[in-house]
């Protein structure tokens, strides 16, 4: 089973994953030193929350090689910002480097990409996005949604009720499970709630981790210990 679909079913409570804020061994490193159940690298898009631009694969398909060597947990990635910007040859070429799943905005995922062997497919909404679409995902053969539905003035502010609503409408009567991207400024003291919002992974950012590996040290640790409390 892919690793992705295997911690989504299998594993029980909260997961913890990670989103890189570059693709660096020394912030991976530091994602699994501090209890990152899974880690998510990005190739072919600017990333609004860390600032940064990734660029093609051959730029990182040794580093990704040296991620899978350290952990046997799900490794994903953002293979582009736009339609235009997944290429083809290179979503072929992932699994051999030990990637387990894509995760990419529904509006930038081309057709085509469903049809990519060896990988779990996930995909993303915003705020703007018609929500009573998603549930037709698992039709699709879609592992998980991608709850990314803060609009981006919003980055960084704490969470609300409002926003614990909405997840939990979109795990009740989306079909699918979700994962939430800490768009806001998410803390050991949401945990709780946001678990009881019935969402399966909580993916750590820049947002909160900053672009340092000791950001991460510090924020993912203080995460996991308030996810191992429940």
């Amino acid at each position: 089973m892919n690793r992705l679909d295997k911690a989504l079913n299998e594993a029980p409570g909260l997961q913890l994953f990670v989103s890189l804020p570059a693709n660096d061994i020394k912030l991976a490193e530091a994602a699994l030193a501090s209890g990152a159940d899974g880690l998510k690298v990005h190739i072919n898009v600017g990333h609004r929350a860390s600032g940064n631009r990734f660029g093609t694969l051959d730029s990182y398909a040794d580093m990704f090689k040296d991620i899978r060597s350290r952990f046997n947990g799900p490794l994903g990635i953002v293979p582009g910002g736009s339609v235009e910007e997944v290429n083809a040859e290179e979503i072929t070429r992932l699994p051999e480097l030990g990637v387990d799943f894509y995760s990419i905005y529904a509006f930038h995922h081309p057709a085509s990409l469903l049809q990519a062997p060896g990988l779990a497919r996930t995909f993303a909404i915003d705020s703007e996005f018609d929500r009573d679409l998603v549930e037709g995902g698992r039709t699709f053969g879609i592992s998980a949604l991608e709850a990314s539905i803060v609009p981006g003035h919003e980055y960084g502010t704490r969470l609300t009720l409002a926003d614990l609503l909405h997840y939990r409408w979109l795990a009740a009567h989306g079909g699918l499970p979700v994962i939430v991207p800490t768009q806001r400024k998410i803390g050991p003291e949401d945990i709780p709630a946001l678990a009881d919002s019935g969402v399966k992974v909580l993916l750590v950012g820049a947002v909160v981790t900053g672009n340092e590996a000791e950001g991460i040290l510090r924020e993912v640790a203080a995460l996991r210990n308030a996810i191992d409390r429940l």
